[in-house]
């Protein structure tokens, strides 16, 4: 499975952009598709995940501000960004996998497949 990611770019404070990642090769079994990002000097963090079945989750920091969407016949995913902030600066990763286990503090995403990042400033 192959996983290519577009749509970062440079962006005021306020304004919006839409991350599509679109996956190639044997996809037909991947549940869930989703994105991290990373920061300079931070770790690598869930940003917005969603499965197959259309079941979406989020961090807590871009609720109510990013979407996270799903387009199955296509096997793409998209992510719509709006209100952003310069925090949101990071490194944008596409992922995909297979399985989703749960505990108690939520949905653990499995991933199989990073695509390649595609970075997101978010600058006056």
């Amino acid at each position: 499975v192959q996983l290519q990611a577009s749509g970062g770019g440079l962006v005021q404070p306020g304004g919006s952009l839409r991350l599509s990642c679109a996956a190639s090769g044997n996809s037909f079994s991947i549940n869930f598709m989703g994105w991290n990002r990373q920061a300079p000097g931070q770790e690598r963090e869930l940003v917005a995940a969603i499965t197959r079945g259309g079941n979406t989750n989020y961090a807590d920091s871009v609720k109510g501000r990013f979407t996270i969407s799903r387009d199955n016949a296509k096997n793409t995913v998209y992510l719509q960004m709006n209100s952003l902030k310069p925090e949101d600066t990071a490194v944008y990763y596409c992922n995909a996998g297979h399985h989703v286990d749960y505990d108690p503090s939520g949905p653990v995403y499995n991933v199989d497949y990073w695509g390649r990042g595609t970075l997101v400033t978010v600058s006056s």
